[in-house]
């Protein structure tokens, strides 16, 4: 009686995200959005600044913390050199931001889905979520590119 040896079950490849990559991603996210929000409430509030120019300082802030917390976390390993990679980050937010505007405005001003709850499910909701996806890809795939990892998502 021969016995048939079943195929092991392939490894993932390295390629893919681990673990830590995203929960390092999310939890440098998490701080970068709470400074945005704190300085863009500071700054409307007490500080009297115009909404535009608040949104636009705290964006500024909000994009060097996660920077700077992506490389010094996550992806220690990977960082580039100079103004480059800070620069391609901040691009990869600004797409991110019009994602999320983009929801809102396909949403609110498409679909006539005008109240309150809606802006927040599409803006904040369904476009925070496109966003994050994007970020994650445009900083993994640009912005800290790993040795031997080509610009693609699966690398």
């Amino acid at each position: 009686m021969t016995t048939r040896a079943w195929p092991s079950r392939p490894a993932l490849p390295s390629r893919l995200p681990s673990r830590r990559e995203l929960t390092g991603f999310a939890a440098v996210g998490l701080i970068a959005y709470a400074v945005d929000l704190a300085l863009f409430t500071c700054l409307r509030g007490p500080a009297g600044v115009d909404p535009l120019t608040a949104k636009s300082l705290s964006f500024v802030a909000a994009c060097s913390v996660a920077y700077a917390g992506n490389a010094l976390g996550p992806y220690r390993t990977t960082r580039g050199r100079g103004w480059r990679p800070y620069a391609v980050f901040c691009a990869v937010n600004l797409a991110g931001a019009a994602v999320q505007l983009l929801c809102l405005t396909v949403s609110h001003y498409g679909l006539g889905l005008t109240s309150q709850r809606a802006d927040t499910v599409s803006g904040a909701g369904v476009g925070m979520v496109l966003a994050t996806i994007l970020r994650f890809w445009g900083t993994r795939t640009w912005v800290f590119r790993a040795e031997g990892r080509s610009g693609s998502w699966t690398g």
